[in-house]
């Protein structure tokens, strides 16, 4: 049966591919980001965290696993702003300055020593991603980014790079979203409270 009539045939291969992906992610780089977003979030600095479209969506969704989640089950209390969440400021910097800016100059005014970014970019070449790294860059503040295809100007520049080469945007979002998820429950997992009776996986 041709595969383009075959939803069964085309689920599997979709899974298959996510799956064997997301196996050749290098984990010493992922256990760096949870070590260096566990250390931020015990020294009560902040976490941030900016995307474009689908990576905006999982920025959004960090917030209410890394803010609520966490706090649910340890005593882990994170400061983590979405750099994406304030509509009319970047519609403000949009239209009045650039769109490539949104996230630079909220970094400029938000971001403080010791307080890391998580930068998600499937091709790591979005001109608002690469202007808000050399700001980081340059004021020595910690970058992780996650990246898919080849990773671009992101996968080179970042303190912390986590990438997976796929190139096709829904599996590339969906190991980035999936990862977002594994690191905060492994971050659980290892800082559960004495109370807590859900023992995550």
């Amino acid at each position: 049966m041709n595969k383009k009539n075959n939803l069964k045939l085309f689920y599997f291969e979709y899974l298959n591919k996510l799956t064997s992906v997301a196996k050749s992610i290098d984990t010493i780089s992922l256990n760096n980001a949870i070590e260096l977003i566990t250390k931020t979030i015990k020294k009560n600095n902040f976490i941030y965290v900016c995307g474009n479209g689908g990576s905006a969506a999982i920025a959004d969704h960090y917030i209410c696993d890394f803010f609520k989640q966490l706090s649910k089950y340890t005593n882990l209390k994170a400061k983590i702003k979405n750099l994406n969440s304030d509509s009319s400021l970047i519609s403000a910097i949009s239209n009045d300055i650039s769109y490539d800016e949104i996230f630079k100059i909220q970094a400029e005014r938000y971001m403080m020593k010791n307080d890391i970014l998580i930068l998600i970019s499937s091709s790591g070449n979005s001109k608002n991603i690469k202007k808000v790294l050399k700001f980081c860059k340059k004021k020595k503040i910690k970058t992780i980014g996650f990246t898919n295809f080849s990773g671009g100007f992101l996968k080179k520049n970042c303190d912390i790079s986590i990438h997976s080469k796929i190139n096709n945007y829904g599996i590339g979002e969906d190991i980035n979203h999936i990862l977002m998820h594994m690191m905060m429950q492994f971050i659980s997992l290892n800082h559960l409270n004495i109370s807590s009776k859900k023992i995550i996986l």
